[in-house]
């Protein structure tokens, strides 16, 4: 079979973390190992762009056989050469370009093309990291409404009607099972903006107090979540979507997440500021449950 001229198919966005599927394409990759690619699938990739949330635990199901998935990627292609990861040379949305989910097996996995496998992602692993990611949407809300009183110029607002932050400032976003990690830079650029980076520091304490009290009232409420999509391939757009009390907050995202706050438990931050570099660096560390 040639490479796909169609984005994959993807289930993850739903929730889902078990399909039927048929192997389109599969060759070996210069580390040796093996990349195939599905019709649809439930995995979620990493994606080189914005790598926040790593891959999904999956295994393929085929031919009695149980084949470990030892990395997902977002690859693309343009029915001639697959590009992976960082290698893509063209931007989303590109005529002429399909981008697909990459599943990375070992080398000497026996599958081919046209083959029918079952895709079955790890349910508990899949369960924590969403916890993590929307956990640290989360924290970025609470984080702009503590923070909203230091801009002196107007900017962008978060959907909850805040100075966005976490939108201006985020330099690196990492999620983890049950837990993230942001970071920021409090650097001229910021100041630029408009936003005070003067006694900051010294205020840390009072300021995660704060969001540690926003994140409390919001998970007591166990407001729904959901992907909203404008369809079911990989680059279709999606937005997360809370729906606190009277506030409908959309935040665009590709990842997976719970259906409620209800399954988090709880929620917390702990914020810290580190000199690199000459530049006042800010972490949010988010613990869920």
């Amino acid at each position: 079979m040639t490479l796909p001229l169609e984005d994959t198919l993807v289930g993850y966005p739903a929730g889902e973390i078990v399909n039927s599927s048929t192997v389109l394409h599969r060759e070996p990759l210069p580390d040796g190992r093996l990349a195939v690619l599905l019709e649809q699938t439930s995995v979620h990739p990493v994606d080189a762009g914005w790598p926040d949330q790593g891959a999904d635990r999956a295994v393929l199901r085929a031919a009695g056989a149980e084949l470990p998935v030892l990395d997902c990627i977002v690859g693309a292609t343009d029915g001639s050469t697959l590009h992976i990861g960082r290698e893509i040379p063209v931007g989303k949305g590109t005529e002429g370009w399909a981008f697909v989910v990459v599943h990375v097996l070992a080398g000497d996995t026996v599958i081919a093309e046209g083959d029918r496998v079952e895709v079955v992602v790890n349910p508990g692993y899949r369960a924590r990291i969403s916890a993590g990611h929307t956990g640290c949407h989360l924290a970025s809300l609470a984080l702009n409404l503590a923070l909203g009183d230091r801009w002196k110029k107007e900017t962008r607002l978060d959907g909850l009607g805040n100075p966005d932050f976490d939108g201006v400032a985020i330099d690196v976003s990492a999620i983890d099972e049950n837990a993230s990690t942001d970071t920021y830079r409090l650097g001229k650029s910021l100041r630029r903006k408009g936003f005070v980076t003067e006694g900051l520091t010294d205020n840390l304490t009072e300021v995660q107090a704060v969001v540690n009290a926003s994140l409390a009232e919001w998970t007591a409420t166990g407001a729904g979540v959901r992907i909203d999509r404008d369809g079911d391939r990989l680059t279709d757009r999606r937005h997360w979507v809370l729906e606190l009390p009277g506030h409908t907050v959309r935040i665009p995202c590709g990842g997976t997440h719970p259906s409620s706050l209800a399954e988090l438990g709880s929620v917390r931050v702990e914020l810290s500021t580190a000199d690199v570099d000459g530049t006042t660096v800010l972490t949010m560390a988010t613990f869920v449950g």
